[in-house]
């Protein structure tokens, strides 16, 4: 569970945790930057920028296939705005949620 209160904002952690999510790659990077020591916030944060900039990757190769990969974009796009609500609510939870490779990738970089 998160501790709350250790954070250069003032904020708990488990709400900039939630917020990291929120507007994506940009709230990712933001929050990453300004909490240099809340292991919580820049694990959730880099997992953010990860999640967030794969998927607008893979929307740009999908992007250039036609109905296939358009197809595959809407599925994908369904199935990430679930993943990224539930990223949001355990992060809430005071959860280390882990995304599977993403998870161990930001965990890396979080420190």
């Amino acid at each position: 569970m998160a501790e709350g209160g250790n954070t250069k904002t003032g904020m708990t952690e488990n709400m900039e945790g939630l917020l990291c999510y929120v507007f994506g790659w940009l709230s990712g990077i933001i929050f990453f930057v300004v909490e240099k020591d809340n292991k919580f916030v820049k694990f959730h944060a880099m997992q953010s920028i990860i999640f967030t900039l794969g998927l607008m990757i893979a929307n740009i190769v999908l992007g250039i296939i036609p109905v296939i990969g358009w197809t595959v974009a809407l599925i994908l796009n369904l199935v990430c705005l679930v993943v990224w609500i539930i990223l949001m609510i355990k992060a809430y939870k005071g959860e280390k949620y882990k995304l599977p490779y993403i998870g161990d990738m930001a965990e890396k970089q979080a420190g």
